[in-house]
């Protein structure tokens, strides 16, 4: 055993008895949170705005402070960039996370001097819990892949402005730094496809036994792998390979084909991070769901998903929650953000502890004639149809079509395949099977004649890496939109659809 596996051990029992101990008292520090955001946030600006120093229970604080997007704290982000202090929160962010909005372009997130160490405790605390649960160290000692946007950051209104994976890369501790790939010049590099090559070239002979990603990103890394070493397996380039660290995406539907790239045993570990807070992580492999991190600067709401665009939703504290409801995700945090919306929808597990799923963005779903189809729906659906078929789903989106030349309405289905179903129609009604255990009310409108059974456009290859590339999001932690309720991406792709 190397030293670093060998001193990974206690401080990894240390940090996961620590972990154990905060879930169970979970609601406990989620009230002492909400009070001292409270205590701080009434100095400042927004608090003075929202009489924050007269809100003393919760009741007050949903009476006082509404629920928001980035768009409505625009006007405060504004007076920080212009060189006000206490606006958010106390003093001026160490920096801005920069990161792509819908309605506002770039959106520029608020880092705090107190909100730094969620981002950095969290990550760790999810590797830390790994090794105590496993009792496996000695990844530690071999190369591992922490992938970031560049490093190197600009500055808005005099403050360090950059992508979070790249702050986060500042982060690193040292005794990392000498396993860590790839190089600092690599990773600064803006071209996706020239970074990506540079990355391959730099690991493929490399002991690799850490590779952190967005699932998406770690495939497209995997075949490029193997086409540039005769289509050998992972495990075979990589036999040291133990952990791959993921978050951001689903990743049911890409499981298959990403474990039939590696062909070997190998532990994964999902995360739920953010630019807005690193909101929770796989405490236990193998166990549904991630521990909600409910001490570390953060207080959490949730809304009653089909509430989250009414004008008064229902807002509830953690201890209220259930097992089973799917909730949107609010949070007010040491980093100024108050009852804030991040766009991300949860369900819960478990509530002892707490552990949640993450079941899709608020904005992103299909319900054109009232059906609310959303994520958690058609991933199940495709990831279910997929392992019938033994297929391997590379990636898909779905839009309705509204406007038909014969016939009634449909869901298109837009998806790349690695091999093409031999019978299409066949995979579609067993697509349609799984959607249909999953949201009566698409059965309904299909029993109705308002909607006809889906219908599914198999992919060129490669044809969403070159949709996203055509548009300069290619890579990193950029994703394509699973579900549209109306046609922009779908028209966009209807020159990537196979003939």
């Amino acid at each position: 055993m190397k030293i670093k596996s060998f001193l990974a051990k206690p401080y990894a029992s240390i940090i996961h008895s620590r972990v154990r101990k905060g879930a169970l008292t979970a609601v406990e520090d989620q009230q002492a949170i909400l009070l001292q955001l409270l205590k701080y946030g009434s100095r400042t600006v927004f608090g003075k705005d929202h009489d924050l120093l007269n809100v003393k229970t919760y009741e007050d604080y949903k009476k006082a402070v509404p629920i928001r997007d980035y768009e409505a704290i625009v006007p405060y982000i504004d007076k920080i960039k212009a060189g006000e202090q206490n606006v958010l929160w106390k003093g001026k962010p160490i920096y801005f996370a920069k990161t792509s909005g819908t309605t506002s372009g770039v959106k520029y997130i608020p880092i705090t001097s107190d909100s730094i160490s969620n981002h950095i405790e969290g990550a760790r605390n999810a590797l830390l819990c790994y090794m105590s649960e496993s009792g496996n160290t000695s990844f530690a000692d071999g190369k591992m892949i922490f992938l970031s946007g560049s490093p190197e950051l600009e500055r808005v209104g005099g403050i360090p402005t950059g992508r979070l994976s790249g702050i986060v890369n500042h982060f690193i501790p040292r005794y990392l730094r000498g396993n860590q790939l790839p190089s600092y010049e690599t990773n600064c590099i803006e071209d996706w496809e020239v970074k990506l090559d540079k990355i391959v070239a730099e690991t493929m002979k490399e002991d690799m036994t850490l590779i952190s990603g967005i699932p998406p990103w770690i495939q497209m890394y995997f075949d490029w792998l193997s086409e540039r070493n005769e289509a050998k397996k992972i495990k075979e380039l990589f036999p040291n390979l133990q952990v791959i660290v993921h978050g951001g995406v689903n990743f049911e539907p890409y499981k298959a084909k990403l474990l039939n790239s590696l062909a070997g045993q190998v532990d994964m570990i999902e995360t739920f991070p953010a630019s807005e807070g690193f909101f929770a992580f796989q405490d236990i492999v193998g166990k549904e769901g991630l521990l909600l991190n409910t001490n570390s600067g953060i207080f959490f709401e949730f809304v009653p998903a089909g509430e989250i665009f009414n004008e008064h939703p229902t807002r509830l504290s953690l201890g209220e929650v259930k097992e089973g409801e799917n909730y949107a995700l609010i949070i007010s945090s040491n980093a100024g953000l108050w009852a804030y919306n991040i766009g991300d929808t949860v369900r819960f597990v478990s509530i002892n502890p707490y552990r949640v799923v993450v079941t899709g963005r608020t904005k992103h779903f299909i319900s054109a004639f009232g059906e609310h189809v959303i994520a958690e729906e058609v991933d199940y659906a495709i990831y279910n149809a997929a392992k019938e078929f033994s297929l391997h789903i590379v990636e898909y989106t779905i839009a309705p079509a509204i406007q038909v030349i014969q016939g009634l309405p449909y869901h298109e289905w837009f998806i790349e395949f690695e091999t093409a179903p031999a019978d299409m129609d066949a995979f579609a009604a067993c697509v349609n099977k799984y959607l249909v255990e999953k949201n009566i009310y698409y059965q309904d409108l299909i029993d109705g004649k308002i909607l006809q059974t889906l219908k599914i456009r198999s992919m060129k290859k490669n044809a969403f890496i070159d949709y996203m590339k055509s548009i300069g999001k290619l890579g990193g932690q950029n994703k394509v939109q699973r579900l549209s309720n109306d046609r922009k991406l779908a028209n966009a792709l209807a020159s990537y659809i196979a003939e």
